[in-house]
């Protein structure tokens, strides 16, 4: 998959795509084992959905014996990026700012969460003073 090419894929697609993200080339069983665990789901809609994501570009796969090894092709970085891009653009008119509050104020971030974005609010501080 290209940078370029948007990602679109359905709910029931990013929880596939996050199983692979977490844990790697599955096959069908193992994704939709992990699936079950929390989702009343039958084994062929399961394999039904990996393959409409293989013909959307969104998995590959490969043989292994009488069964498909199977692979996220976006990488989880770039299709958080391009959805997060989305809903700036969609719902927040493309202010990230609007985005991030109403995040914070849904979620109760820990101290550690807290302290983890304001190192990163202070490292995209220092990086516009350096790009000046």
């Amino acid at each position: 998959m290209k940078q370029q090419e948007t990602i679109k894929a359905t709910d029931a697609e990013l929880e596939i795509l996050n199983i692979l993200w977490t844990h790697g080339p599955c096959t069908v069983r193992q994704v939709h084992d992990l699936l079950a665990q929390h989702k009343d789901a039958g084994y062929t809609t399961t394999l039904k959905q990996m393959q409409v994501m293989h013909e959307k570009q969104l998995l590959s796969r490969e043989a292994q014996g009488k069964s498909h090894l199977y692979t996220a092709i976006p990488s989880r970085h770039m299709a958080q990026g391009q959805i997060v891009q989305r809903v700036i653009d969609s719902i927040f008119n493309g202010s990230a700012m609007q985005l991030v509050m109403q995040a914070l104020g849904n979620h109760k971030p820990s101290q550690k969460e807290l302290d983890m974005i304001e190192e990163y609010l202070n490292q995209k501080k220092d990086d516009m003073t350096t790009s000046k």
